[in-house]
């Protein structure tokens, strides 16, 4: 049987972790946040695979801390939104460990939806996460064999994802103001889907503190690129109020 190992067992690593286990793979968790966790060296030692699930701000302290458990040739994954660079150097600290690397950018709520997340996948090791991650429903597709390249397409996707939803929130408090709310709400719903329009609002407002990290890490890829970041500044403006 398929033995992963979860760091992080917040909303998105607590669901993935869930998902594995009904779908009969050996699961194995830390999170540090939770009274009574084992320690990640016990957690990662003997495990096929390694799937990071924290934020882009302890993603080197969590590799840092497990990596000494990782057996040669598993394969560590790292399912946080972060700057290609970062993504970069976790992949030079697995592969001095041993361990293949896989750079996976998830491309929707995983509360939600699990394993069922489309994911964007690089590295070395995306073509083996794929070849394990697909058969148990997620949708995988491998990008390049470069880490840090599913990481920046992910942030550009949040350039206008982030950006849309900073503007849904702007237009709703002058609505607001101007004492046409419920008028403005029907008519974005209409042009978006409610389902779309309350996961850009609800979603903003509860995880405004880790997308703040994630825009900024858009504005940096877009400076680097030669690109004005103005969408993704504005909207990194607006996470932060909102945090």
């Amino acid at each position: 049987m398929t033995t992963v190992a979860v760091l992080g067992l917040g909303e998105a690593g607590g669901r993935l972790a869930a998902d594995l286990a009904a779908a009969g793979v050996d699961v194995r968790g830390y999170d540090p946040a939770r009274a009574g966790a084992t320690d990640p060296e016990t957690a990662v030692a003997g495990a096929d695979f390694v799937l990071s699930v924290n934020s882009a701000a302890v993603a080197v302290n969590a590799a840092t801390a497990a990596l000494p458990a990782l057996r040669p040739g598993a394969l560590y994954a790292d399912l946080n939104t972060a700057a290609p660079e970062l993504k970069r150097e976790l992949a030079a600290l697995v592969a001095g460990a041993g361990g293949l690397f896989a750079d996976v950018a998830l491309l929707g709520p995983v509360p939600a939806r699990g394993l069922g997340t489309p994911a964007l996948a690089s590295g070395e090791g995306a073509p083996a996460f794929a070849e394990a991650f697909q058969p148990l429903g997620m949708p995988v597709e491998v990008v390049s064999a470069e880490a840090g390249d599913a990481a920046a397409m992910k942030l550009l996707r949040s350039v206008f994802m982030k950006g849309l939803a900073a503007a849904a929130i702007e237009s709703l408090e002058a609505a607001e103001a101007a004492g046409h709310a419920e008028w403005l709400r029907r008519e974005l719903a209409a042009v978006l889907g409610e389902p779309l329009l309350e996961r850009l609002l609800e979603g903003s407002r509860a995880h405004a503190e880790r997308r703040v990290d994630e825009m900024e890490a858009a504005c940096a890829l877009l400076r680097d690129l030669g690109i004005e970041p103005r969408i993704a500044a504005a909207s990194a403006s607006l996470l932060a109020d909102l945090s």
